[in-house]
C-alpha cells in the first residue's frame, strides 16, 4: 500500500493476475521441483584425459581426492606414511600418475 500525500492508501497496481501468496508459493514449488531433477542427476564425469598425452602425468592434489574417494587429509595422511609421494614444482604440489596407478593397482609389480 502507497501513501498518495494526502493520508489515503492506494493499493499497488499488479501487473499479473495472480494472487502474491499464490505466485509465491507457486514460484517455490517450480524451485523444489528443479533442485530435485538436479539432485536425481548422475555428477558429470571427470575426463582428465590432455590431448597429445595417452595419460596425464601430473595430479593436483584435489585430483587425487577426486580419484580416490579421499579427504586432503586422507592424502596428507599417506604423504606421511609413503604411500604417495609430493613433487613440488613452484607453489603448487603435484603427484605423479605412475604413483597413483600403484596406489590404484597394489597387487601389480613394476616391470
Amino acid at each position: 500500500m502507497k501513501n498518495n500525500g494526502n493520508g489515503v492508501q492506494s493499493a499497488t497496481p499488479m501487473l499479473f493476475p495472480v494472487d502474491p501468496e499464490q505466485f509465491w508459493q507457486t514460484l517455490r514449488a517450480l524451485i523444489r521441483e528443479e533442485i530435485g531433477q538436479l539432485e536425481k542427476r548422475p555428477p558429470p564425469a571427470t575426463n582428465y584425459n590432455t590431448s597429445g598425452l595417452t595419460y596425464k602425468p601430473l595430479y593436483k592434489i584435489g585430483e587425487v581426492c577426486q580419484l580416490f574417494q579421499v579427504t586432503k587429509p586422507t592424502i596428507y595422511d599417506w604423504i606421511k606414511h609413503g604411500k604417495l609421494k609430493p613433487y613440488k614444482i613452484r607453489s603448487r604440489v603435484y603427484f605423479l600418475w605412475n604413483d597413483i596407478q600403484e596406489l590404484l593397482q597394489p597387487d601389480v609389480a613394476p616391470p
